[in-house]
């Protein structure tokens, strides 16, 4: 890992019509749109739901890395989330992030260990922690065969 601190730069780019364009140096160009509970088309990325991915991919890369360092085997991890989006004191803000997380382990694997990790990785991901919205997580573990 480099040092810290990171930078990320992210540029955009808009009319007063058409979806807003979103690069990054490096990555393909994104389009984004309001969502529609905002009147807009619904059929691409918002700023709404790229937030709830940047907490989910944040979840599955951090327990990634906490499970390749702790030499932990897993066959399959399936995640969703949800973010509640309401209106507090007059202001449009998130007031919560729901994670739903179940983990595939090989047969023998342990499943209290598995559990373990999965709330280490939900307490360590740094999209959340930068966040005021807490994050809930559902997770379970099944063995395979």
């Amino acid at each position: 890992m480099h040092p810290f601190p990171h930078h990320y730069t992210v540029s955009a780019s808009a009319d007063a019509t058409d979806d807003v364009v979103i690069n990054g140096e490096g990555l393909p160009t994104m389009a984004s749109a309001p969502p529609v509970e905002f009147d807009g088309p619904g059929d691409r990325w918002s700023p709404e739901t790229l937030l709830v991915a940047a907490v989910l991919d944040c979840f599955v890369l951090t327990f990634r890395a906490i499970a390749r360092v702790s030499k932990v085997p897993w066959l399959a991890l399936t995640c969703e989330a949800t973010g509640t989006l309401d209106r507090v004191e007059r202001v449009s803000q998130f007031t919560d992030f729901a994670i739903r997380a179940r983990l595939r382990l090989p047969a023998g694997g342990n499943q209290e260990q598995a559990l373990r990790m999965l709330s280490r990785a939900e307490q360590s991901c740094l999209v959340t922690n930068s966040l005021k919205a807490p994050c809930r997580l559902d997770a379970s573990v099944e063995m395979a065969g």
